[in-house]
Order: structure tokens, then sequence, then C-alpha cells
């Protein structure tokens, strides 16, 4: 399947219902179970991952297949090891070659028995469900912060709590504080002094939850508001005081023109003119998801760029680091890779420009979204596979209809 994407005016004018945060959800589930709650979650995500997490929840079965989820994965894995039983936790070819091996090698340092049913190191994996003792572990700080955040969420219930001490450069802080912030909420105090978090032993209390509308999903809003000419933008459930990291691109996107104002429904999107950067420089580290967000945009309005804090980019839903060069290339731009982690692009466009550009989204929501808007400046695109965005924002293709842009198989 193919959708191609226009938009016949440089407009932006509605109100949009956002997605609940994946991010929140996620962790409001496995933190819930965690607290035995009365209590459902409510305004829960209707993305895939958080479906296949809210399942596995609800079935009576011991066999998982989470699919594309990498964060189910990963937190389901330590949720299940502390839970009695034999499980199995499964999940697409791509989930397949995603490592696992240093959550697993921790998680059985603490007394868990977690076996590979295929390749060492990566899913399926044979679940024992035992008692689980605390310790000190060691990790890196610079490998992805849900392996950090799976293991703090079940801290609390291990025998004497945990230590994590994290080696080197700290990566998506930002998602390790979300992580301690909801657990706060359900009345479960940490201790984080320089590269050493302390959890100890504690219960949690149940509490009635909502979860916040996605502020990684509101970044396309803003790359559109960012691309158009006219703005008035609704998004709703949107609050620009947050607990979630991408928060920060309501300043970031102010250099584009961008302003955000909280309102009684939301955040109201605005544009005003502003003379565009002459070098955009943004560091990724805290927020690696609206990193194609931004690479998108600044070609589309021709500012260079050097983005760095991109290490995580390459084990994502698919290598996003080449998946931007080969389609940013279609547009004209050369995109380098001057250091591991980093993005640079001089402003110029050296490669030949395709008209209506196919885009091959390689499995990730994240790069259907992010090019879709470029239809504004660029004119016509065309977005392949474009039903991977169901994995974080079910309603977009409809919800850019209701802005008027037209979006055809």
């Amino acid at each position: 399947m193919k959708y191609s994407v226009s938009k016949p005016d440089k407009t932006l004018k509605g109100s949009i219902q956002l997605p609940a945060s994946k991010s929140i959800a996620n962790r409001a589930l496995i933190i819930n179970a965690l607290s035995y709650s009365p209590y459902p979650i409510k305004n829960l995500s209707d993305s895939d991952d958080t479906r296949v997490m809210e399942q596995a929840f609800t079935s009576n079965t011991n066999h998982f297949d989470i699919g594309h989820a990498g964060t189910a994965m990963r937190f389901l894995t330590a949720f299940l090891s502390m839970i009695v039983g034999e499980w199995t936790l499964t999940g697409s070819e791509r989930m397949k070659q995603r490592p696992i091996g240093i959550l697993v090698d921790a998680l059985n340092s603490l007394g868990a028995r977690i076996e590979y049913l295929e390749n060492e190191g990566f899913p399926p994996l044979k679940i024992y469900g035992s008692h689980l003792k605390g310790d000190i572990i060691e990790l890196d700080g610079s490998v992805s912060s849900q392996y950090i955040s799976a293991l703090l969420m079940i801290a609390p219930s291990i025998d004497g709590g945990l230590t994590l001490r994290l080696k080197n450069k700290i990566i998506s802080r930002s998602y390790i504080e979300l992580t301690l912030k909801l657990m706060e909420q359900f009345g479960v105090k940490h201790a984080w002094k320089g590269n050493e978090i302390r959890i100890a032993e504690q219960t949690y209390r149940p509490v009635q939850y909502i979860v916040e509308a996605d502020w990684s999903s509101a970044s396309y809003w803003y790359q559109m508001t960012a691309l158009a000419e006219e703005v008035d933008l609704e998004l709703e459930d949107l609050k620009l005081d947050s607990l979630q990291g991408d928060c920060v691109i309501a300043k970031w996107f102010e250099p584009f023109g961008v302003v955000s104002e909280e309102t009684e429904k939301g955040v109201r999107l605005s544009k005003t003119e502003k003379p565009l950067p002459k070098n955009l420089q943004l560091n990724f580290i805290e927020n690696p998801d609206v990193a194609q967000t931004f690479a998108v945009l600044c070609v589309m309005k021709n500012v260079p760029f050097h983005f760095t804090g991109l290490e995580t980019l390459k084990i994502k839903e698919t290598n996003r680091i080449e998946a931007l060069q080969n389609e940013l290339a279609k547009f004209g731009a050369e995109i380098t890779e001057p250091a591991h982690g980093e993005l640079q692009w001089d402003g110029t466009f050296p490669l030949e420009k395709v008209d209506n550009p196919s885009i091959s989204t390689y499995k990730d929501h994240r790069m259907a979204m992010a090019f879709a808007p470029a239809c504004q400046t660029y004119g016509p695109v065309t977005v392949e596979e474009p039903m991977v965005v169901t994995k974080s924002y079910p309603a977009f293709w409809n919800d850019l209809k209701k802005v008027g842009f037209i979006v055809n198989e």
C-alpha cells in the first residue's frame, strides 16, 4: 500500500486530538500492575505498542508476540522475570534483531532465569518467573534508557531493592526521569546521586491515573506549523509543563516562528515571521524520537544543520541514520555522518531531486510521519507502507485530512 500526500494551500487551522503518550501509558501499565491497583489506567494510548502491553495484562496466555513494540519487549522482559510462571516473549523479524542481552544479563544476575530461544542476546526469550534478590548492577548509560527504566520499575518489588550504577555518558536521561516521576506518583521514592540510582524495597500505592497527550506525536504538528504560513491549530490535552522530555520542542521550534500558548483544552499553535537559523545545532541525546522531524524540516526550509546525540538511532525500528540519508537524498540533500551519533547537512542540494518522491518507511512509524509534511513545500510525496503509523499514532492520516491535506491510496 502507498499513500499520495499533498497540501494545496499554506494554511493550517483546526483542532487535533493527539494520541495519549505511549511512553507514559506503557510505564503506567507496568507500575499499575505492580501496585495491584483496582483502578484501570485512563486515556490509554491506542498505539500498537500500548495495545500489546495491555493485552499482556488481560490475556490468559503465557506466550506473547509483541510485534515491533520495542518498549513492550524490554518492559515485559523485566516484569515477567519476577512473575511466577513460564513465559515466552517474541516479536517481529526486526525485533529479533534488536539486542536485549544487557537487560537479560542484569536480570539473571538478580536471580532471574531467562533463556534465548534462537540467537544469543536477542529475542525470542523463554522466561521462568522467580523471586529476585536486590544487588548493585552496573549498566552502560549510553545504551537504551528502556533497559534502565525496565529495571527501575521492578526495583521496589525486588527483595532488598536495587542500586543501578550507570557508566559512561547517560543518554535519554529525560526518559529515565519520566520513569522515576511516574513511580513517585505511585508512592515510590528514589535517590539519584551522580551516576547512581538507589531504590529501596517498598510498596507501590494504587492511584487513579490519566495519561496526558503525546509530545512525540505533537512534534509532527509543530513541523507542519513551521512549514505553513497561516496557522491557528489547537492540540488537545497537550501540556507545556509535561512529564515528557520531548516538551522541549516548544522551545526548539521557536526559531522557526512557531508560537505555543497553553489553553484550557491544550496547546494552541500559531505562526510568526522570523529569520530562519543560519545553522541549526541541536543535541538529541535526551530526545532521539524527534530527530527525524527536525532533519526533514531543515531540508524543506533550507536550514543547514549539525545534530549530535543520535547514538541510539541505529538500533530503533530501523537504522534511522541510514534511512534519513537514503530518503532525504530523494530531495537532493546529501546528509553526512561526520562521527558516530551525528548528522550534518551543509544546506546544498548536490543530488538529483525526484518529483513526487516515494518515501520508504522501513517499517518505522516515525519515518512516515516525519516525511509526510514535506509535501507542504516540496509538492506531492508518496509514503510507502503508510499504516506503520499505527505503532504510535493510528489516526495520523485522518487527522491530516481534517486540516486540508489530501491523502489518497
